[in-house]
């Protein structure tokens, strides 16, 4: 199966101008200009006037479906292929939340597993909100080393939800992802969604103050409230990862204002990554503020966003994009995932002038074209 893209502008996510783009099987082969369609039953979209970009990363998703807090009703729904294709994402890590009783991690390996069938790349974090983690196989370093989506573990620090574990506890924990990562052969993260109580990011300190690698200990939710993004900053100057969520609260007036006020306190860029949080639950509330029902959080907060940086904020395209695309495959060791290059997966996002979404390819398949979604879930004809 080959794809030939021609005439786009393509954004690697660096500036490469105008270039055909040659796809074959699952990976791209080639890069250059006026390149023939020489392989037997080559499609060739003609992208003349079109931005092309890698397709997007979304590393926190919860595609098994999030909430549950509010009783069994609460409960949201699994995601659906074409939600994602909606908007570009042809990348994620599936991850689960508060509900450590009916949501299974088994669960969110087969909606991974089904997600990458259907036609996206997914991984998945083992465990949820709970300490000690919730596991497939007994152990964390087990998970990591029998399932190869497995990145690492998730847990939640400084929420009320949380389990509080001591710093001895969450050291631990890093220990065997780290060692465990080494075995299977991967980097191995702890991926921790952040609540609003303060000192989890004291902790972070102290344990790299031990002489623990900062790279293994990633935050999310780091522009949820004032405190939290002044310590993902520093947090972040000192080398580590933080990723800023599109999809639910913002100390700031929008998520791509975070990104902006990151820059400018002097983090490194290729060092912020943006996630939606998609599908977890969303309140509801009338005007007098009280609570009147459940929404599900949408998916395609990376895509608003990140336009909303160059359209707003004035970013150039090359840079806007790095957040959710090269930084996310760059941060969790995934080798051709986020960009646009020789060897690198077959995934693509093609705009036209106003930068509206016009086609999408996952591992080489149309899923998108001319603005309609032309392949959907298993579920959804």
């Amino acid at each position: 199966m080959a794809l030939l893209i021609k005439n786009a502008h393509v954004y690697a996510p660096a500036d490469l101008g105008k270039k055909d783009v040659l796809m074959v099987g699952e990976n791209v082969v080639a890069i250059g200009e006026d390149l023939p369609a020489w392989l037997p039953n080559t499609e060739v979209i003609d992208a003349t006037g079109q931005i092309m970009t890698p397709g997007f990363f979304d590393q926190h998703i919860h595609v098994t479906g999030g909430g549950g807090e509010g009783g069994p009703v609460s409960r949201t729904p699994e995601i659906m292929l074409s939600e994602l294709v909606a908007c570009g994402t042809t990348s994620l890590v599936g991850v689960s939340g508060t509900d450590f009783l009916t949501r299974s991690i088994e669960n969110l390996l087969a909606k991974v597993r089904a997600l990458k069938t259907e036609g996206v790349s997914a991984w998945m974090y083992t465990s949820n909100y709970k300490y000690p983690p919730t596991t497939m196989s007994g152990s964390v370093s087990q998970d990591m080393f029998l399932v190869p989506e497995c990145l690492g573990v998730k847990i939640a620090l400084g929420d009320h939800r949380s389990s509080f574990p001591t710093l001895q506890e969450v050291l631990a924990l890093l220990s065997e992802i780290r060692v465990g990562g080494m075995i299977a052969g991967k980097t191995g993260f702890l991926h921790i969604h952040t609540g609003n109580i303060p000192g989890s990011f004291d902790m972070y300190k102290e344990i790299v103050a031990r002489g623990f690698p900062i790279k293994h200990i990633r935050p999310t939710h780091c522009g949820r409230i004032r405190h939290v993004f002044d310590a993902a900053v520093e947090f972040a100057k000192a080398g580590g990862y933080i990723d800023i969520t599109t999809g639910a609260s913002c100390c700031f007036d929008h998520p791509a204002q975070a990104v902006m006020a990151a820059l400018d306190a002097g983090v490194d860029p290729t060092h912020i990554t943006l996630s939606t949080d998609g599908h977890g639950s969303v309140p509801r509330f009338d005007e007098k503020g009280e609570m009147v029902g459940l929404g599900v959080g949408g998916v395609a907060g990376n895509l608003t966003e990140v336009k909303r940086l160059i359209t707003e904020h004035g970013m150039p395209i090359e840079k806007a994009i790095t957040f959710i695309s090269s930084n996310v495959g760059q941060a969790l060791g995934l080798a051709g995932q986020g960009v646009v290059e020789v060897g690198g997966c077959a995934n693509a996002c093609l705009f036209n002038d106003s930068l509206e979404l016009t086609t999408v390819v996952s591992r080489n398949h149309v899923m998108m074209r001319n603005g309609e979604i032309v392949i959907k879930g298993t579920f959804e004809y």
